[in-house]
């Protein structure tokens, strides 16, 4: 549960980075992302999902 809760933090973390660094970034992907089909964004979902849970894997052995 701990594990889960500083990857929680560590996500919020890097998304206000984010935001502060380059608003105006985040805003044209917002703007892309609504325009991209919903297949897309679940394939990109999905392939993202896979690939972190392999990364925890390989880290946490």
């Amino acid at each position: 549960m701990n594990d889960l809760i500083v990857a929680l933090v560590l996500v919020l973390a890097l998304e206000g980075t984010l935001y502060a660094l380059a608003p105006g970034g985040m805003k044209s992907m917002m703007q892309s992302a609504l325009q991209t089909p919903d297949q897309t964004l679940r394939i990109a979902g999905l392939v993202a999902l896979a690939l972190g849970v392999v990364l925890v894997w390989v880290v946490r052995g």
